[in-house]
């Protein structure tokens, strides 16, 4: 026997087989008096006999196959859906469960990464920790204007939007205008249409939901300035009007976060050749979203949670 080091794994394995190939002794008599088993000499003996000194190699001990990975059949759905929808890794974990299909949610956000089908933010965002007060539908609502984004024969329309901050249910309507007389029918159909008491509303300051920061400074009389007339029916309907603060749009959040998903979800999936076509789709967007899953509502649908509300107060 050489009386050298070996100079790798494949060297040692063979010093310890040699005498065995030499005949020189037995297998049992060689495992009684080395430190490997009977077992993996053999086992080396059967790998040299077909390979030579390659097969005495270091095999890698990864498992060709993983017994809990996640069938194929789910990743495809999750794709699937993913693509089809574009919602978040929460929203399509409450979809697979109403589908019966056990599966974690931070598997669901690995596979849409690996599968490149995340949003790419440019900075990191800031975590910060809200109270968030109990409230009941109709305890305040959100209301806001968003542009039409494309002009439909050339002319510009505008989306009136409300939302209840309990539930987020939400209502929206097509006007020609953003304008005064417009947001009075947006209001009169909003409250016909809820099946609850609206108690308060907030809006921005545009013009058309206040003149506090324009038309109270050039009134006649200061002191008692002209009210605006939606600040004139709300108090007809005995209802508080709130006002974000200046260049704060995150303060009336829930209605601009609703009008990134309009955009992300609706106009760019869709075109528009007639105003009619528009509203005829902007109701069946409504009706989709109120039966969305919503991450804040721990995936209750907007309607689910307005039902489950009412259902508890009688």
């Amino acid at each position: 026997m050489s009386k050298t080091m070996p100079k790798s794994t494949r060297d040692e394995k063979y010093r310890w087989i040699k005498p065995i190939l030499d005949k020189e002794i037995s297998i049992k008599h060689l495992a009684s008096v080395s430190p490997f088993s009977e077992r993996t000499i053999k086992y080396w003996l059967a790998r040299y006999r077909e390979l030579g000194m390659i097969g005495l190699d270091n095999k890698s001990t990864r498992p060709k196959s993983q017994p809990k990975e996640t069938p194929i059949r789910i990743k495809e759905r999750i794709i699937e859906m993913r693509k089809e929808n574009k919602l978040c890794a929460q929203k399509l974990w409450y979809k697979l469960k109403k589908e019966n299909v056990d599966i974690n949610v931070r598997t669901i956000g690995k596979i849409i990464k690996s599968e490149r089908l995340v949003r790419k933010y440019r900075i990191r965002k800031l975590q910060y920790k809200y109270i968030k007060p109990s409230m009941a539908p109709g305890d305040l609502v959100e209301i806001d204007i968003k542009y039409v984004p494309s002009l439909i024969r050339g002319k510009r329309y505008y989306q009136y939007t409300a939302i209840d901050c309990a539930t987020r249910w939400r209502y929206l309507e097509i006007y020609e205008n953003g304008d005064n007389e417009s947001t009075l029918k947006f209001l009169a159909k909003l409250i016909n249409i809820a099946t609850f008491r609206i108690r308060a509303i907030k809006t921005d300051n545009g013009s058309c939901f206040t003149n506090r920061y324009v038309g109270y400074l050039k009134s006649a009389d200061p002191i008692n300035p002209r009210l605006h007339p939606l600040d004139l029916e709300c108090q007809r309907l005995n209802m508080i009007h709130y006002l974000i603060d200046p260049g704060k749009p995150a303060q009336n959040g829930r209605v601009e976060r609703s009008h990134r998903t309009d955009q992300e979800m609706f106009y760019d999936r869709n075109e528009f050749r007639t105003v009619l076509g528009l509203k005829k789709k902007i109701r069946q967007w409504n009706f989709y979203y109120n039966n969305l899953e919503h991450c804040a509502l721990d995936g209750l649908t907007p309607n689910e949670a307005l039902t489950r509300v009412q259902y508890v107060c009688t």
